[in-house]
């Protein structure tokens, strides 16, 4: 047998194989359908949507995954056909964080894949008037970085939300110099997120030490700022240059490699415990002598790992500070449920924002 007889014998099969998926695809289009028909009575859309569900078939599905398409590119997969499915039931709204090339949008979509409807906003605190509103189903806003630390706005928007944490993104962040200048000598003005120019600051001081840097709302409102001028440049995410069309001046300038943020999903809704899950809490303590020790000890006690602790002031007294905590668990299982009840005989106040799956990778 020859090559072409070879690649001809290849290329029948991926027909056949394609011809399978096709017919699966579409059977689990219906069952979808049938879902939406039972779930037609409830009174919240969101209700369509299961992210602990979501989860636990994404975890299947990466665990049993033989290859040779990485766990990572096999959930991307999976997450666009659940999300084209989804939005057979009821397309959902998604708020996020704009304009429209952020690395807020791009999380969002990594998170409910591209069958669902975005509304760019312009702050975080808008993202969660709408999702409160019922405007949209849900919201996306970023909470750290993994070299720059918390988003403070979201946490402040916490201490007087009552929305629910009901899932999370870790987003991969690739920052690129993008302008209209053939030259970096003529760039005068950097635009970016404070973040952003915060990320990539031995870049900057080594190869563009004479241009001012702005910072701005947004990196894709950095891209669009610089779109119609020959003498500045932003810093942003490819998806920015594409859609504003500008060039690439310098791909991956960010200092540390392996940059990655971290988002929250927020709703109305209480997911409910999918096996791999945390718990995200707002906490007030005495201010006391071995306060904060008392707040700790419960989750020692009880063997419950905690993965972050940051402190805020709590805006209702000088000195006063609340602190947000992120514990491994559902507040549903019987040892995170105890933990809470302890802490709660300790802590002046105790708010859970939510029990969610972790991030899919």
């Amino acid at each position: 047998m020859n090559e072409d007889e070879k690649l001809a014998g290849i290329r029948a099969r991926i027909d056949e194989i394609d011809d399978r998926l096709l017919e699966l695809i579409s059977e689990r289009a219906r069952c979808a359908q049938e879902v939406a028909e039972i779930k037609q009575g409830e009174a919240d859309p969101a209700g369509f949507y299961r992210p602990e569900r979501e989860a636990q078939i994404l975890g299947r599905i990466q665990a049993r995954n033989p290859g040779p398409l990485s766990g990572e590119e096999i959930a991307r997969l999976f997450r666009e056909i659940m999300s084209a499915c989804l939005a057979l039931e009821q397309p959902l709204t998604i708020g996020y964080l704009g304009p429209a090339g952020t690395f807020t949008e791009a999380a969002a979509l990594k998170h409910f894949g591209h069958s669902v409807r975005t509304a760019p906003l312009g702050a975080i605190d808008e993202v969660f008037r709408e999702v409160e509103s019922g405007n949209a189903h849900y919201g996306v806003v970023p909470v750290e970085n993994s070299t720059e630390g918390v988003v403070n706005h979201t946490l402040d928007m916490f201490l007087r939300s009552p929305l629910n944490i009901c899932g999370e993104v870790q987003l991969r962040v690739e920052l690129h110099l993008m302008g209209k200048v053939d030259d970096l000598s003529r760039i005068r003005q950097v635009f970016a997120h404070q973040q952003a120019l915060a990320q990539c600051r031995e870049w900057l001081d080594a190869r563009l030490p004479h241009a001012e840097r702005v910072a701005v709302s947004s990196n894709a409102e950095a891209a669009r700022r610089v779109a119609g001028r020959d003498d500045a440049a932003a810093v942003a995410g490819a998806n920015a240059a594409e859609l504003y069309g500008l060039g690439i001046l310098a791909q991956n300038i960010e200092d540390e490699p392996g940059n990655t943020t971290r988002f929250l999903v927020i709703g109305r809704q209480q997911p409910a415990a999918s096996g791999a899950d945390k718990t995200s809490l707002l906490v007030s303590v005495r201010n006391q002598p071995g306060a904060l020790f008392r707040l700790l000890e419960p989750f020692a006690r009880h063997g419950i790992s905690m993965t972050r602790i940051e402190s805020r002031p709590s805006r209702q007294g000088l000195w006063d500070y609340v602190f947000f905590v992120d514990i491994e668990g559902h507040r549903d299982t019987p040892e995170v449920a105890q933990a809470l009840k302890d802490l709660e005989a300790e802590a002046s106040a105790v708010k859970v924002l939510g029990s969610y799956p972790k991030a899919v990778l």
